[in-house]
């Protein structure tokens, strides 16, 4: 009789342990779901991007995504430290040497659209037209105000390269008429219209921009303007945490026929700001 009672005691005890852990399986379930984090530029974030492709994103995958925004060189890091699943930024240069650094294994292009030079709509510089290595001249030659987001983000690099192209030498040039904000695009946006000067902004972020004050474009479509985003699964052999599945998926629905006429459909004011290049 004892030992029956002993094999009852023990099998409630096995069926309540039992209950308990499923039932602490399903907790943990419950309170972790399914999410990656995509270190991406400010520029994708401040214009208003994100928020129109990831609640299309999340409803379908059931992925929640986190949305890091930095500057490109600063997100780029952000993946080489293992803290991001996805990188989404837009400096193809320092995109190849993360590359060739392994920390990625491919890079996929996704959208691409434009710099545009902005600048006070009276143009004392006299720099308005369609080559913006002459315009970037004539700012260097008459020190008119101009913002500079200063961030390594990828308007940086493409804002450095252009001086160097107009045969400025900014370390020797720079004044009290070049302001080195340090800030993503929006802020830095904020200051030129502040100061009245000229600033190169990505045309996504400059249509949803509000607080423009006495700014307009003054130089566009140039070449050279040119803008296009890539998108990067992190290297999980390299960060065995990244949570490649779910990255991979994300990448996956973005270059999908579905994601890219997601890109194609963010507009404002009726004006497209991004275009779809996945396998072009």
């Amino acid at each position: 009789m004892d030992l029956l009672r002993r094999r009852l005691v023990a099998r409630g005890l096995a069926a309540a342990l039992g209950l308990l852990g499923a039932v602490g399986s399903a907790a943990v379930l419950r309170a972790e779901p399914a999410s990656i984090v995509v270190a991406s530029t400010t520029s994708t974030e401040q214009s208003g991007l994100f928020k129109h492709l990831l609640p299309l994103f999340e409803a379908k995958s059931g992925i929640a995504v986190k949305v890091v925004a930095l500057g490109t060189g600063q997100a780029l890091d952000a993946a080489r430290r293992g803290d991001a699943d996805v990188v989404l930024v837009h400096d193809r240069p320092a995109e190849e040497k993360f590359l060739s650094e392994g920390f990625a294994t491919k890079r996929q292009d996704v959208m691409y659209n434009d710099f545009v030079l902005v600048g006070p709509k009276s143009d004392p510089a006299g720099v308005k037209g369609h080559d913006v290595v002459a315009a970037f001249a004539k700012l260097g030659t008459a020190k008119a105000p101009f913002v500079s987001r200063g961030d390594r983000s990828g308007t940086h690099s493409a804002e450095l390269r252009t001086w160097k192209e107009a045969g400025v030498d900014l370390a020797a040039a720079k004044g009290d008429w070049y302001r080195d904000v340090g800030q993503g695009m929006g802020p830095a946006l904020n200051a030129a219209s502040a100061l009245n000067a000229y600033i190169l902004a990505d045309r996504g972020t400059w249509l949803s921009f509000k607080n423009r004050g006495e700014l307009g474009i003054v130089v566009e479509g140039d070449k050279r303007l040119f803008n296009p985003y890539g998108v990067m699964l992190v290297n999980p052999g390299k960060h065995p945490t990244v949570k490649a599945k779910e990255g991979q998926a994300f990448i996956d629905w973005l270059v999908s026929p579905e994601g890219q006429a997601a890109i194609a459909s963010y507009k404002i004011g009726g004006e497209q700001l991004f275009f779809p290049s996945a396998g072009k």
